[in-house]
């Protein structure tokens, strides 16, 4: 799971929705085990990486986000704050739904299994019995996912361990920066649709699923410590340390790797390209992952001629 994770915890803004699905019997709230102070706050000065790409006219904004932090990191401040500040309008991965049940109306029928197959029967009787012990340690009946594909109790089970250790999916920095957006009156655009995220994952094989739902379950305990790490190359504007971080992941899992990063960063740099010729001022704001390292996103508006600058602050 480490290898997946690396690369979803700052690619996919739909991973913390994972959260918010409606399960069988209807809605099951997971308490969260209290969390210690020091857990939660352990880091508070955070100066992530912010790039610009101007024209006589236009000015972009390339922020890279973290979907999930914990409460208490001092980040929206200093040069990223400005540039929100000056910005007409902000675009993210995709517009932020606003409840529960919007959610679960676009993430239920593509995580059906529609074919009458069962979870159960796609594992071995060992991944059955690790799985849903996984399940029970997170607080899920163990059967609460038995007629869905694989995918959604995988993404699942990749956010709910988040909270023992002081991540909150509400702290995260599209979650804040649409609360931003909101409050001052700037309008908020989506890159991609929350239907089109969910697709990324309903579209891989099922030997793919099968193996992401094992890596969770078998690295469980692991999640934190990873995310830990990786928001601390965020909070200190390290795009190459989160690149060498994440270049394991990418070599073992290159189906997803394309599918999550590269495709996307190409079909969001046609997309900026095309802003490019309004004028006025964008905050765009995506998973730090796209900004980090070989195919990123700035790689992409290279290659259409336009130059992302570093902003040093």
């Amino acid at each position: 799971m480490k290898k997946w994770f690396k690369i979803l915890a700052t690619t996919c803004a739909a991973i913390p929705f994972a959260q918010c699905a409606v399960l069988p019997g209807g809605n099951i709230a997971v308490a969260a085990e209290p969390v210690s102070a020091a857990t939660a706050t352990a880091l508070t000065e955070a100066n992530p990486a912010l790039w610009v790409v101007k024209d006589e006219d236009t000015t972009v904004y390339l922020f890279g986000t973290v979907h999930v932090l914990k409460p208490g990191l001092s980040w929206f401040d200093a040069a990223v704050k400005d540039a929100f500040d000056k910005s007409d309008e902000m675009m993210l991965e995709l517009v932020l739904p606003e409840d529960q049940a919007a959610v679960a109306q676009v993430m239920m029928p593509l995580a059906m299994d529609q074919s009458g197959k069962t979870l159960p029967a796609r594992l071995t009787a060992d991944e059955l019995k690790a799985y849903q012990a996984a399940m029970t340690s997170v607080g899920l009946p163990a059967n609460a996912f038995d007629m869905f594909k694989p995918w959604l109790p995988a993404m699942t089970l990749s956010v709910l361990p988040l909270s023992k250790h002081g991540y909150d999916p509400e702290q995260g920095v599209e979650k804040q920066l649409t609360k931003f957006a909101k409050d001052s009156g700037k309008p908020v655009a989506g890159l991609e649709t929350l239907e089109q995220q969910l697709g990324f994952f309903d579209s891989l094989p099922e030997t793919q699923q099968v193996a992401f739902l094992n890596s969770v379950v078998k690295d469980l305990d692991k999640l934190g410590p990873v995310l830990d790490k990786m928001v601390v190359l965020w909070a200190k504007g390290d795009p190459d340390g989160l690149a060498a971080a994440m270049n394991e992941s990418m070599a073992a899992t290159p189906e997803l790797a394309e599918t999550l990063l590269y495709d996307r960063n190409a079909r969001w740099a046609e997309q900026i390209q095309a802003r490019m010729e309004q004028p006025g001022t964008v905050f765009v704001a995506v998973g730090a992952g796209h900004l980090a390292g070989e195919k990123s996103l700035q790689d992409y508006l290279a290659e259409r001629g336009l130059t992302a600058a570093r902003i040093d602050y």
